[in-house]
C-alpha cells in the first residue's frame, strides 16, 4: 500500500512539472484544475519541487475577488541535456536546459577513425560545450545521440550505418555511456527528426506522420497515434531498400538499398554523368535545371518520381496525414513541387507534404525532446517504466530560441 501511494505521488509530480513546463508561469489554482489533483495535492507537490530547486516563483497574477496567486515556472539551469546529431562527415552537439533553451552548440568534422574515437570525440565535445556556457558538468543528466543506422538496444551496437567506421563492431552506447558519465539513449537520427518535427516543428499536434530524409543516404521515422514506430530489430523506416530504383537483385543493392543508390544524392551524381558525359553536385543539379538543361531536369524528374512512389508505399502501409521532407534533397521547394506532381498520379489518397520547419536542427530537438522526458521519467516519476510520456503535450516555451 506504502508503495502504491510513492508511485502515485511520483507519478502526480511528473504531471505536475509537465504542466509548469507547458503553461508557465501558473498558478497553484490554475495546475490543480489543468492536471486534476486537488488543490492540497498541488500545494504539497509545489512546495517540495520549489525546495528542491526544480521551480522558482515568478510573480503574482490577479485572482478572484480581488485576490492574487503565486505563479511558477521551472529553474532552467537546475539540469541540461546534451543532443548530439552524428553523421558521417560532422557532428553536431548542443547543451540544453528545462525549457529546450540551447545554452551552447558546436559542430566539428565527425572522426573519421569511427568506433571508440568517435565516442570519445563526443565526450569532448559535449564537456568542451559545458565548460563554454559554464555549466557545471554535474548538472548535465543525460545525452541523447543521434545515428545514421539502426541502434541495437540490447548490444549497443549500431548496424547499417556504413558511413561510420566500427560502431556497428561494438557498445556504442556502453562506449558513450563511460565518456560522458551518465546515461546515454542512441536512437536512429531520423526517428529524432520525425519526433522533433512533432514536437516543435511543421507537424506540431499530428499524431500520424512520416518525416522522409532526402540526401547522401534515404530513411523514415514513421509516428502511428504518437509512437515511434521502429520494428521487430528497429528497422522500420530503412526505405532506401525499398525494392526499386536500382535493380533490388544486384548484390550492392543489399548493401546499399535499391532505392538509395538510384535516389540519393550519389545516384543522382552517376546518371548525371550517364546523361551528361561530366560530374557535378547535386545542389548545382537544381541550379542547371533552371537553367534550362534538360539532362538535369530529366534527373529531378526521374528522382522526384521514385520518391513519389516511396511516399505512396508508405500511404499505403501507414496511411500518415502528413509527410515531411527533410535532408539536403527533401528541403528543395523546387523538388517537393515536382514529388507533388508525380504523387497525385500515381496515388488517390491525398496527403499532405511539408519541407522540414527545423531543417538541420530536427534531430537535435527531437534529442531534446527524448532527453527532457527522460528526465521527468527518472526525477519525477522513477519506477513507472509502463507509464508513456507525450511529447506532444511537452511544448518548448514560446519566444525561446530552440534546439
Amino acid at each position: 500500500m506504502i508503495g502504491s501511494r510513492n508511485l502515485s505521488r511520483q507519478f502526480s509530480r511528473s504531471t505536475v512539472v509537465q504542466a509548469i513546463a507547458s503553461s508557465a508561469p501558473i498558478s497553484r489554482a490554475s495546475l490543480a484544475k489543468q492536471v486534476g489533483l486537488s488543490k492540497q495535492t498541488v500545494s504539497a507537490i509545489v512546495f517540495d519541487l520549489e525546495q528542491d530547486g526544480w521551480i522558482t516563483e515568478t510573480g503574482r497574477t490577479a485572482g478572484h475577488v480581488g485576490r492574487s496567486a503565486t505563479t511558477y515556472e521551472l529553474v532552467p539551469d537546475a539540469a541540461f541535456v546534451c543532443g548530439v546529431d552524428l553523421g558521417g562527415t560532422k557532428v553536431r552537439a548542443a547543451i540544453i536546459d528545462l525549457t529546450c533553451t540551447v545554452v551552447a552548440e558546436l559542430t566539428e568534422p565527425t572522426d573519421v577513425r569511427g568506433g571508440i574515437n568517435v565516442a570519445q570525440q563526443i565526450g569532448r565535445l559535449c564537456r568542451n560545450l559545458a565548460a563554454q556556457a559554464g555549466v557545471s558538468w554535474s548538472k548535465v543528466m543525460f545525452a541523447t545521440v543521434g545515428v545514421p543506422g539502426v541502434p541495437n538496444q540490447i548490444s549497443g551496437a549500431v548496424k547499417m550505418a556504413p558511413n561510420i567506421k566500427k560502431i556497428g563492431d561494438m557498445d556504442f552506447a556502453g562506449a558513450l555511456e563511460i565518456e560522458l558519465g551518465f546515461g546515454v539513449q542512441v536512437e536512429n537520427d531520423v526517428n529524432l527528426a520525425a519526433i522533433g518535427e512533432q514536437w516543435s516543428g511543421c507537424a506540431s499536434g499530428v499524431d500520424n506522420l512520416v518525416f522522409v530524409s532526402l540526401g547522401t543516404g534515404i530513411g523514415a521515422g514513421i509516428i502511428v497515434e504518437g509512437q515511434i514506430i521502429r520494428g521487430a530489430r528497429g528497422a522500420a523506416g530503412e526505405l532506401g531498400f525499398l525494392p526499386f530504383g536500382a535493380d533490388p537483385f544486384d548484390p550492392n543493392s543489399l548493401r546499399t538499398g535499391a532505392l538509395e543508390r538510384q535516389a540519393g544524392s550519389f545516384g543522382m551524381i552517376n546518371r548525371y554523368l550517364e546523361l551528361a558525359g561530366k560530374e557535378v553536385k547535386v545542389k548545382d543539379l537544381f541550379d542547371l535545371a533552371q537553367a534550362g538543361d534538360k539532362h538535369a531536369d530529366t534527373v529531378l524528374e526521374e528522382t522526384a518520381r521514385l520518391v513519389a512512389r516511396l511516399i505512396a508505399t508508405v500511404g499505403a502501409v501507414v496511411d500518415p496525414s502528413m509527410v515531411v521532407l527533410g535532408g539536403s534533397i527533401g528541403q528543395r521547394r523546387e523538388f517537393q513541387e515536382r514529388i507533388e506532381v508525380a504523387l497525385a498520379a500515381c496515388f488517390p489518397n491525398p496527403i499532405d507534404i511539408r519541407r522540414s520547419e527545423l531543417g538541420d536542427h530536427a534531430a537535435l530537438v527531437g534529442g531534446a525532446a527524448v532527453g527532457l522526458a527522460h528526465l521527468h521519467r527518472t526525477f519525477f516519476a522513477t519506477g513507472l517504466n509502463n507509464v508513456a510520456f507525450e511529447l506532444s503535450k511537452f511544448s518548448a516555451p514560446a519566444g525561446r530560441r530552440t534546439a
